[in-house]
């Protein structure tokens, strides 16, 4: 019941979308275009900024460019001097066209990120000319001096980016059936980086272009342009670090340590308890991190452990492996928690940091339910959660029984 629910949301507000866009639609049509090259200088600059959409996993504005256009469109009142006329209908019209044209070749790779991103742009777009446009036109604004006009744009741009929040929040819950708060923390923290840029941008440019005109686009459109290709870099580079430390993980894989793809899947479920249990940002890398690297240890035994099930091991046999693995850990620049993390694998779960006691938790129960054939996950669970007394944190077993169930890799079970 929860699952259609949330379903039932992510359909409600791309339904909302949906009928944004075609109310706006249908009232452009009847009034006509007003400001046609106002209009199409703006649908030009959005659609390069959906032509330079940046399709990485780890995105937060996938479009800057086109955000920022979008928003200074929704809060234009004049250009170079004269009154802009064009309603808040126009202005959702041309952003959802100009989106639209500018995400073809996206769509014609198959590397369009689902609906999402346009009920988004629709929504925020339409909040911010709702806001804005009716009071610009009945002269509200008329006798405001500069800076009391310009701190009005920054607060309705504020308003709007905590909208778009909301929005990426509720669509990931929904979605994904995370937790909605931490979601929500995440998406306003990822406002201090490049969102303010855009925001800062989107409010510059609609105040430019009311005093110098059209011209003043691609002049303020480069510094966004520079700080999007600084953003991917940086990304690029956490991407190649990350495969570094994913291929240095698979080295107790190569050397027959551990079976093949353990430390992928341990770090893959780790992700999912952590997301559930409210982390988010810096600590799911560390988690990340840990999950992949936690049987780094192992190549300093002689012997090899039986399909590397470490937790069937003495506890001072493992705290030994973990100690190593902590040790090797900081030899490889990683951050010191990621070592804490590893290290601290086989210490009483009430003294462990959270990331230690999910990554004990899914590598137990990814080593028991590999052992115990089919009914292997059923059994794993029961057994991590009889042992939840000493050895594995309660909050962690359950969190992992509904990421099971959620994802429907385990039955139901009850508590």
């Amino acid at each position: 019941m929860t699952a259609l629910r949330l379903i039932h949301g992510a359909a409600a507000l791309t339904a909302a979308a949906a009928l944004t866009a075609a109310a706006a639609l249908a009232t452009t049509l009847w009034t006509g275009v007003e400001g046609r090259g106002t209009a199409l200088a703006f649908g030009v600059l959005i659609a390069v900024g959906e032509l330079t959409r940046w399709n990485g996993p780890e995105a937060r504005q996938t479009a800057p460019l086109g955000t920022a256009g979008s928003l200074a469109y929704a809060l234009l009142g004049a250009d170079a001097g004269h009154p802009a006329r064009h309603g808040a209908a126009q202005i959702v019209t041309v952003v959802l066209a100009a989106s639209l044209l500018g995400g073809v070749p996206h769509i014609w790779r198959g590397r369009t990120p689902t609906l999402d991103h346009l009920a988004r742009r629709v929504l925020t777009v339409g909040f911010a000319a709702v806001c804005f446009q009716p009071l610009y036109a009945r002269g509200t604004f008329a006798h405001w001096d500069g800076p009391a006009y310009a701190l009005l744009l920054v607060a309705l741009v504020a308003l709007t980016a905590l909208c778009d929040a909301v929005l990426a929040a509720a669509l990931a819950h929904a979605r994904a059936r995370w937790p909605f708060g931490p979601l929500l923390r995440e998406e306003l923290r990822g406002l201090l980086g490049i969102g303010s840029a855009i925001c800062a941008t989107g409010a510059v440019m609609a105040l430019a272009v009311a005093v110098v005109g059209l011209w003043a686009l691609p002049v303020f459109c480069l510094p966004l342009l520079l700080t999007q290709l600084s953003v991917r870099r940086y990304a690029a580079v956490r991407a190649t670090y990350r495969q570094t430390i994913a291929s240095l993980a698979r080295a107790t894989e190569i050397a027959g340590y551990t079976p093949a793809g353990h430390a992928r899947r341990v770090a893959t479920l780790s992700l999912a308890v952590g997301r559930d249990l409210g982390l988010t940002g810096a600590e799911l890398t560390v988690l990340e991190y840990a999950a992949l690297m936690h049987d780094i240890g192992q190549l300093s035994l002689v012997d090899p452990v039986r399909a590397g099930a470490t937790a069937v091991l003495p506890r001072r046999e493992q705290r030994r492996i973990a100690l190593l693995g902590g040790a090797v850990v900081r030899q490889t620049g990683v951050s010191p928690a990621v070592a804490v993390v590893v290290e601290r694998q086989a210490d009483p779960y009430r003294e462990q940091p959270l990331a230690a006691r999910i990554v004990r938790a899914v590598n137990a129960y990814e080593e028991k339910a590999r052992e115990a054939g089919p009914e292997g996950p059923l059994r794993a669970l029961e057994e991590l959660r009889l042992a939840t007394g000493g050895d594995y944190a309660p909050e962690v077993v359950e969190a992992l029984a509904r990421v099971l169930s959620r994802d429907c890799l385990l039955l139901p079970v009850a508590g």
